[in-house]
């Protein structure tokens, strides 16, 4: 039983008042030809229904009590035989606790009877045009039978609203599941440290990180894998990974897993030979040292915005005696010429998605930190190949990132299991 679902409805109905809420689960997606891309639910459709079909729609009315409708595939034999299991309306409605349950060929009937009468409908407002035409026209037919009494929703609202401040505050089961993602990928990032050696291709590395995603029950990657050799590094969203990795250089890897609808995302980067140079430690340890700094800020009752001040100030500060900027920490971050080297946030919300929902500010002021509040800690440093570098740092890119659980006594780093140490990278690679 998963009674987490039927909870959320409740919270959701609560939060609406008297209305109604219509969300869709994504569609398939045609890659070429007759072939599709692996098919991945909605995130706001499987947080309140766990339902992972395609061609479904979800209804939540609140009068006179909450009642929720799954409209699904139909049970089609012939159709599992080509292209497997579909619970069918009957399945659904004893599978996933709804109380009512039909076939998806019955929405444009059922859809403009639901709505009838209702002061108020909730969907994702601009998510998808098809999406809004298909709820417009329902509307629409209520709105024609108005000379016989009835009446269409009077207000529109986006219930994105509503469903991203649910979201953003993990329950047990969330967090529960997002520590096992953790735990996958923690495993997926040792095992490519242990296998990198100089010669091999970056995407020989991605397959080891896929293999154990795999190997560990993960459905698949969480977002395209970063396996970024030497001046790659300094390309914040490569993904091509087909280069070859270099003795000497350093090897920066983004990548987490996703489990069961929630993401993980972590970032190690490390020698390709095992042993970090003179610049690569200079580097290397201010990012670390910049990490803990940001990490110690996560907390209940910080603002959203302290750990990205404590790691910019560590980052300014050690941008200045390595020689990369000049002026001093408070000069450097005020005219933004630390931003050659560091141009992206600190960290962002982590869930379902792996840019996960929910505002960083409410009112103009950043958000303050809650438990059950999922985010990365990630600074990092780029320093491309220019003249007016030190050329010993050319090329040379370093991200360390973890996911942090906000808890009531400060946060869980549930993907410390991955080494980030100097001396445990270096000892790991050489075993």
């Amino acid at each position: 039983m998963h009674k987490e679902y039927t909870e959320r409805r409740k919270r959701l109905a609560e939060a609406m008042g008297k209305g109604i809420a219509v969300l869709r689960t994504a569609p398939e997606r045609v890659r070429n030809r007759d072939a599709h891309h692996p098919y991945r639910f909605d995130s706001y459709f499987y947080y309140l229904s766990r339902f992972t079909e395609p061609d479904a729609v979800l209804v939540i009315t609140t009068d006179p009590a909450p009642r929720t409708i799954l409209l699904c595939r139909d049970k089609d034999i012939e159709r599992e035989i080509w292209d497997g299991f579909r619970y069918g309306p009957d399945g659904a409605r004893e599978t996933f606790e709804v109380d009512e349950a039909h076939s998806i060929t019955q929405a444009d009937q059922l859809l403009p009877q639901l709505l009838e009468n209702q002061p108020a409908v909730y969907y994702e407002v601009g998510g998808d045009p098809a999406w809004d035409s298909r709820v417009i026209g329902w509307l629409n037919g209520v709105r024609a039978k108005a000379r016989s009494g009835v009446t269409a929703p009077a207000e529109i609202h986006d219930i994105r609203s509503i469903l991203d401040e649910m979201r953003l505050i993990k329950d047990a089961s969330e967090i529960e599941t997002m520590k096992k993602a953790a735990g996958i990928s923690a495993r997926a990032h040792i095992r490519a440290m242990q296998a990198t050696k100089p010669g091999m291709k970056e995407y020989e590395v991605e397959a080891e990180l896929l293999h154990e995603f795999r190997r560990s029950g993960a459905q698949s990657p969480a977002y395209t894998s970063i396996v970024a050799g030497g001046p790659n590094a300094c390309i914040l969203h490569y993904v091509d990974n087909n280069a070859t990795l270099k003795d000497g250089d350093l090897l920066l890897i983004d990548a987490g897993c996703e489990l069961n609808g929630y993401a993980s995302d972590i970032t190690r980067t490390f020698p390709v030979s095992g042993k970090f140079s003179g610049p690569q430690r200079d580097i290397y340890e201010l990012v670390l040292a910049a990490q803990a700094a940001a990490i110690e800020q996560v907390k209940p009752g910080n603002e959203w915005e302290d750990p990205h001040r404590a790691a910019l100030n560590i980052l300014a500060q050690g941008f200045v005696d390595l020689g990369l900027c000049r002026g001093t920490r408070d000069s450097v971050i005020e005219s933004g010429d630390y931003k050659k080297f560091y141009m992206h946030r600190t960290g962002h919300w982590l869930g379902m998605d792996v840019h996960d929902v929910g505002d960083y500010k409410r009112g103009g002021v950043w958000r303050t930190l809650r438990p059950g509040m999922v985010l990365t800690v990630e600074p990092g440093c780029y320093v491309r190949a220019d003249e007016g570098v030190p050329e010993r740092f050319w090329d040379i890119g370093v991200r360390i990132e973890d996911d942090a659980v906000v808890t009531q006594e400060g946060r869980d780093i549930i993907t410390r299991d991955v080494p980030k140490e100097i001396a445990e990278i270096e000892t790991l690679m050489a075993g």
